[in-house]
């Protein structure tokens, strides 16, 4: 079952068991989909419909900070519900040492050498951790190794 199914039919179940909250998240990625389809003027791919449902998460994480911030924990604890919703959909998360492994794999696949290697590196890491690790996490991970790797360079030229 693809994830526009899932997201369809898991809709459909919120509705008639009178799931509200579940029922308007799930509608809300779908209209996203839809939107970004209709502006695109294609069908998005399984990919890209996760990017959507990752960039709805993103969102509001971003959301329960600032309300946090505002004093306003009622609408934090809310957006927390949507997101407990959405990571339903994403995939299963990596962990730090998996992250790791994965970012050292990035370095060594690019030949990144450097900080100025970053783009690169992140542009090989970013579809494989996506909707799995913080794209924040990552691009940390990347430059602490990339500073090792200048480093190593810098004493190995001495």
């Amino acid at each position: 079952m693809t994830l526009r199914e899932r997201l369809h039919d898991d809709t459909t179940a919120a509705m008639r068991s009178g799931d509200a909250l579940r029922r308007d998240v799930l509608r809300m990625v779908q209209n996203a989909i839809y939107n970004t389809e209709k502006a695109k003027k294609v069908t998005l791919s399984e990919d890209e419909i996760l990017g959507i449902v990752v960039r709805e998460v993103k969102t509001r994480r971003e959301s329960v900070e600032a309300f946090r911030q505002g004093g306003r924990e009622d609408l934090a604890a809310k957006e927390e519900a949507e997101i407990a919703i959405l990571a339903d959909y994403l995939p299963q998360a990596l962990t730090d040492d998996e992250l790791r492994a994965l970012v050292e794999e990035a370095v060594a696949a690019t030949g990144a050498a450097s900080a100025r290697d970053m783009g690169k590196v992140m542009g090989w890491l970013s579809p494989r951790i996506r909707g799995r690790a913080d794209g924040k996490v990552a691009s940390g991970l990347v430059a602490q190794a990339l500073a090792r790797a200048d480093v190593s360079a810098h004493e190995a030229g001495h």
